[in-house]
């Protein structure tokens, strides 16, 4: 035989590693590849939240229970919608009370996502469903206030916010489930009713003017009734003096009644010394130091006067 049709396998040995070699990365390439699309189209759904899978752009599911979750790879996306409630902050607004008064506003909403498959069809974002909540809580709020006038908006005393707050809240829902937009609003909140600046100046000299009426309002009703107490203090104590002069004159009578009887007994057991004691008693009432009596000489009463006695 000839050693031309000898194949030397030595040194084709090479050869087959270099193979073997190629054929292993190709295989772990394919696996490599095959475990990251696997890992690309796997998505965890959270606590929380929505996950919407969309199909060239059309929503084909909405996953809720938390968990592992496929997608079909390289035609399907999937988007996170919030479960949760989120805050939205209104920007401060303009409106008109019934009584033709001009006031800013500053409300905030909590509100969340209730049908995210809604939602999407009709509003395609959250920011679309948040100027579109925006829109119909301002109808709303400006239709309620202008039923109202600024005093009863303003006085903590009483103030109508809270009933407001609740009529605005389920009134704005009403709108939103009409047009079926997949949302809900938890609470709206006045935060703040302030006057724009060019009127406050005006409206604090009028509160001024009309807290200074109420005072004048309140003194004059106190001298009313000062002056009432007193007019009735007064009569009362009249009445009381008058009933005490009536009581002494009854009791002075009593007494002086009391004392002519005595009188009358003691007198009457001895005449001349009662007519006596009649005569001294006249003389201290009709005799002073500038008295002239003229009287016979011989009469009792001179007598008496001049010391003689019989």
């Amino acid at each position: 035989m000839s050693d031309q049709n000898i194949i030397n396998l030595e040194k084709k040995k090479p050869d087959m590693q270099w193979k073997t070699i190629i054929r292993g990365g190709l295989i772990g390439a394919v696996i490599f590849i095959a475990l990251g699309v696997i890992l690309a189209n796997v998505f965890v759904v959270k606590e929380g939240e929505y996950k919407v899978v969309r199909q060239f752009g059309e929503v084909v599911k909405i996953v809720e229970e938390p968990g592992l979750n496929f997608k079909t790879p390289f035609i399907q996306s999937v988007t996170t919608v919030p479960k949760y409630q989120m805050l939205y902050d209104e920007a401060s607004a303009e409106i008109n009370t019934r009584d033709k008064k001009r006031m800013l506003i500053d409300n905030y909403v909590v509100w969340r996502v209730k049908d995210p498959e809604l939602m999407i069809s009709n509003l395609a974002s959250l920011i679309n469903a948040e100027t579109k909540m925006s829109e119909f809580v301002f109808s709303v709020v400006r239709t309620e206030l202008g039923q109202l006038n600024y005093d009863d908006i303003i006085n903590d005393e009483k103030s109508s916010r809270g009933s407001l707050n609740d009529r605005v809240t389920d009134r704005v829902n009403e709108l939103l489930a009409r047009d079926q937009y997949g949302i809900i609003v938890t609470d709206v909140r006045m935060r703040r009713t302030d006057l724009p600046p060019e009127n406050e100046a005006a409206v604090f000299t009028r509160m001024i003017s009309e807290r200074q009426s109420t005072a004048q309002e309140y003194l004059s009703r106190g001298d009313a009734d000062k002056n009432r107490i007193m007019a009735n203090t007064d009569r009362e104590v009249k009445e009381i003096l008058a009933k005490a002069e009536a009581d002494a004159d009854t009791i002075r009578g009593q007494g002086e009644g009391e004392a002519a009887k005595v009188y009358n007994d003691a007198f009457s057991k001895d005449a001349e010394f009662y007519e006596l004691y009649r005569t001294l008693e006249s003389y201290k009432k009709t005799i002073d130091g500038e008295t002239v009596i003229v009287l016979p000489s011989d009469s009792p009463y001179a007598k008496l006067l001049m010391g003689g006695m019989e």
